[in-house]
């Protein structure tokens, strides 16, 4: 008797995707990187940093769409050293891409975003809250009988 091996799914190897998606993300590691950031908030405004130490402010994008925070641009730099001199080379450089789900609702159209000393700081309004409204049933027909 064979031996057969047991497959649950039915659409191949379980782990295939993830598989290709890990050779992805081994190719473009030294390519990009995703930059930290910390969300908070107050009463009126949601507040965004990021660290982007070396890169051009002016190479940042910063979009707002459906409360959702988007921070895309590049790093470059420009050396002396020929790349195959190098001994060592920690320092992130290429393009990065962060989404952020806000904690609120925001009107994205205020956004301010400032760069000072590395750090990137972005402040957007909260959007008012919508008050709820109780609205009484009336009911039309029969009267109950009691």
């Amino acid at each position: 008797m064979a031996i057969i091996k047991w497959t649950p799914f039915l659409g191949g190897e379980p782990f295939e995707d993830m598989g290709k998606w890990l050779e992805t993300f081994e190719k473009s590691a030294g390519q990009g990187f995703t930059p930290a950031v910390d969300v908070y908030q107050d009463k009126d405004n949601v507040y965004v940093q990021t660290p982007l130490a070396g890169v051009n402010p002016e190479d940042v994008d910063v979009s707002i769409e459906n409360d959702v925070l988007t921070v895309k641009g590049e790093s470059k730099k420009e050396s002396e050293v020929d790349e195959k001199n190098y001994y060592r080379k920690e320092i992130r450089q290429g393009s990065f891409y962060r989404s952020v789900a806000l904690p609120a609702h925001v009107i994205g159209e205020k956004a301010q975003a400032e760069s000072h000393e590395g750090m990137l700081k972005i402040v957007v309004p909260k959007a008012p809250e919508a008050k709820t409204k109780t609205i009484k049933v009336k009911v039309k027909g029969k009267k109950s009988k009691r």
